[in-house]
């Protein structure tokens, strides 16, 4: 049986650590014959389905603890009417999410589906917006959800169930998109309609080894919702399960969690005496870049990928959570090179989600500027650095920031935090590179250097100028946080 295929009852002993899964009671739904839409005919086979595979609907309901944190997952039993959602469904998913507000437990769909169920007509499809209510109750909720695409998973499930989790992880080959492969155009290429296709288009953060599942899922589980296993309080909502309209029962939101630390310098080097000194530094190949940093600050991390509008960006920028200290601290990494439309909307997208979950966020500035190209013109550059100053600005979790190397203009501004921002002895922060702010200027060529002293845009001119609260060189600031 291929690893895609496997039933609900396989992929849950897949997932889960052992003796720990707990079905939950499934609601009880007394209909007509023959369902809602009286479907000759739909009675016997749904017989013939829970004959087949054991199964009294297409989902599965329980808690277990995976990887050492506990969950509600909610697994899709594909032999089932392939997998289909109807009403009584819909009624397993309500009580699923409900169960897991109460009890402050994050949700894992497993999904394996091939849509709605066409016996039921319009009240099958009405399901969805019952499954993206709570959804919507729970992401309110400050828990986090995060799917497992299977093979199929096509229709309304991708649609809500997946695409509309946190983080998204797909088993290899699996076919994903919201056209099935009965309904898409007969000349549509099937390589589009794949978990590999979606994670290139942003679409899903990953693909993932059935045999790895289990590790990767509670890895983020845990960094998700708390060292403790338990979901972090919610930021700014009222009690698991009210939607944010509601009046709250406590006085006060929680406060916020502690900022991340500042990472230590990398290299051990002196405060440059020029600006134009601090750009050749801040360009060196020598220089250590982010990989390096998280590397060095971080004892495990998880990637995010994706924009979730069909773009990414592995080139210009990591995102992702990773544990530091024993605390999960969300990041947002430039690599050096001009960050692309998709890289800003990855980070508005993991700042977000930190946000909502409580977790503090670093932000590594490290980039000559945002992507300038007429191809990022047209993926909307503008509106996507937007969303970056905007996610930053409305961010109620503090952001730490250390600009790492080149911080160039408001490309490299927008991730850094207003009064919690820090830089390297071989980094510096400019309102346009050198070269530019010359040549607007009408400068000639060998003015580039005397241009730089000008901007004052070395570690130290930006500390006299308030722009950075400090410079860390080897584990040791310069100024006091």
């Amino acid at each position: 049986m291929p690893d895609q295929r496997r039933t609900a009852r396989e992929v849950l002993a897949l997932v889960t650590d052992d003796g720990t899964f707990t079905e939950l009671p499934s609601p009880a739904r007394e209909s007509g014959p023959d369902g809602p839409l009286a479907w000759q005919g739909y009675d016997a086979s749904r017989a013939r389905a829970a004959e087949r595979t054991g199964e009294a609907e297409s989902v599965v309901c329980g808690t277990a603890t995976v990887g050492g944190t506990r969950a509600v997952l909610i697994a899709f039993e594909f032999g089932f009417l392939g997998g289909s959602l109807g009403e009584r469904t819909g009624d397993r998913l309500e009580a699923a999410y409900a169960h897991a507000r109460e009890h402050r437990l994050p949700v894992v769909p497993l999904i394996a589906t091939g849509g709605s169920r066409m016996q039921e007509g319009m009240v099958a499809l009405t399901q969805l917006q019952r499954v993206a209510r709570q959804s919507a109750l729970t992401r309110a909720a400050g828990l986090p959800q995060i799917a497992v695409l299977r093979d199929p998973t096509t229709g309304g499930g991708w649609a809500t169930l997946g695409a509309g989790a946190d983080i998204v992880l797909a088993l290899p080959g699996a076919q994903v998109g919201f056209a099935g492969s009965r309904v898409r155009p007969s000349d549509a290429d099937p390589a589009a309609y794949t978990a590999e296709a979606q994670v290139a288009a942003g679409a899903a953060d990953a693909v993932v080894r059935p045999q790895d599942v289990r590790e990767v899922l509670g890895v983020w589980l845990r960094l998700l919702s708390g060292t403790d296993g338990q979901a972090p309080a919610p930021t700014a909502t009222g009690p698991a399960g009210r939607p944010p309209s509601a009046p709250a029962s406590t006085p006060a939101d929680p406060p916020p969690p502690v900022p991340a630390p500042v990472p230590a310098a990398l290299a051990p080097t002196g405060l440059p005496d020029t600006g134009w000194a601090a750009v050749q530094r801040a360009r060196s190949p020598e220089r250590p870049r982010a990989h390096a940093y998280l590397d060095a600050y971080f004892t495990t991390r998880v990637p995010l990928s994706g924009d979730r509008c069909g773009g990414t960006d592995p080139d210009g920028i990591l995102c992702g959570f990773g544990e530091h200290q024993g605390r999960t601290v969300a990041f947002a990494a430039q690599t050096g090179a001009g960050t692309r439309p998709a890289g800003y909307r990855t980070a508005a997208r993991l700042i977000r989600l930190a946000d909502r979950l409580g977790v503090p966020v670093l932000t590594l500035v490290d980039t000559p500027g945002a992507a300038n190209d007429a191809e990022a013109e047209r993926q909307g550059a503008g509106a996507a650095i937007a969303e970056v100053f905007g996610a930053v600005a409305g961010a109620r979790v503090p952001v730490t920031t250390l600009v790492i190397g080149e911080g160039g203009s408001g490309g490299a501004l927008a991730l850094a935090a207003p009064g919690n921002t820090w830089a390297t002895p071989d980094s510096y922060f400019s309102v346009i590179a050198p070269e530019l702010a010359a040549a607007i200027l009408k400068r000639p060529r060998e003015e580039i250097e005397s241009t730089a002293d000008q901007l004052r845009i070395r570690p130290q001119d930006l500390l006299e100028l308030g722009i950075i609260r400090g410079i860390v060189r080897n584990s040791v600031q310069d100024s006091a946080p």
